[in-house]
């Protein structure tokens, strides 16, 4: 097996690296960042690792494609009510609509297969 080129892997810890900031298509900032290793793929697409910051919500949007998000830290309060918390592994599939608040700030690694429509 020949070597790995270091053009070929890339390695952070989720703890220390430099998040950019969640910028929504038509130009909105809430606060939340992305990690995201792919820059083959748009900014909180494919997988990556998520930041809210506490007391932020996200808007109402549906997803075009399944999401699916692994909560690494905090709380996860869903529109319907249902609260999820670190270590809920939770699927949305494509077309689902919904939107999320944290009251403490949370961090999730999150796989996204397309782009969210805003429903604002």
């Amino acid at each position: 097996m020949k070597p790995i080129a270091p053009d070929d892997r890339r390695v952070v810890n989720i703890h220390s690296a430099e998040y950019r900031p969640f910028v929504y298509s038509d130009g909105v900032e809430l606060g939340d960042s992305v990690l995201q290793l792919d820059d083959s793929r748009p900014l909180g697409e494919g997988f990556h690792v998520y930041r809210m910051p506490p007391g932020m919500t996200t808007r109402a949007h549906r997803h075009n494609g399944h999401e699916q998000f692994l909560i690494l830290e905090g709380e996860l309060h869903e529109s319907d009510g249902t609260i999820l918390r670190a270590g809920d592994m939770v699927f949305y599939r494509d077309g689902t609509e919904h939107n999320s608040y944290t009251p403490t700030g949370c961090l999730l690694a999150v796989h996204i297969a397309g782009p969210e429509t805003p429903l604002e």
